[in-house]
């Protein structure tokens, strides 16, 4: 069994008019994401990454945003459909580890939550999910809170 691994990468600016969605999960924060889908930046660091580890482009290959079949979309679903074209290329996916960098809202009491949500949407045991919470101490747009960025890498294993 050969392992590859990915990174993805995703950041948004947040918003008003939209509601805060990370790791499949609703967080009541006064702004969401802007994005085409739903803004769900974990998901699509976790897509990157997991595509990434494939040699299967970047989530704007598979879901652009320039098509409209992807408005306002639910990233877990797309999350899990980039797990069955993984799955279809011969690959299985081991783990993932996520960072997500904002300076609010504070995402501890969320983890668990956006940890299961992730572990469901790519059929692995919740042991298999990492995901942390950072901030950057003030430093930067996203250290000003005027956004988030999110790290992510895959493991994957195959024929």
């Amino acid at each position: 069994m050969r392992q590859r691994f990915g990174i993805g990468y995703d950041s948004h600016v947040f918003v008003d008019g939209r509601p805060l969605v990370l790791g499949g999960l609703k967080i009541d924060h006064p702004m969401g994401l802007q994005g085409h889908s739903d803004g769900d930046a974990v998901a699509h660091a976790v897509i990157d990454a997991l595509l990434g580890a494939a040699a299967m482009g970047d989530i704007g290959r598979h879901f652009p945003d320039d098509d409209e079949r992807w408005k306002d979309a639910d990233s877990m679903k797309l999350l899990s459909e980039v797990r069955r074209r993984v799955i279809a290329a011969s690959y299985t996916v081991v783990n993932v580890d996520v960072t997500v960098i904002t300076e609010a809202p504070k995402l501890a009491p969320f983890i668990d939550a956006m940890r299961e949500n992730v572990s469901q949407a790519l059929g692995l045991p919740i042991s298999a999910v990492s995901i942390k919470a950072k901030t950057n101490e003030k430093m930067d747009s996203v250290g000003q809170g005027q956004g988030l960025q999110v790290l992510a890498i895959a493991s994957l294993g195959g024929a």
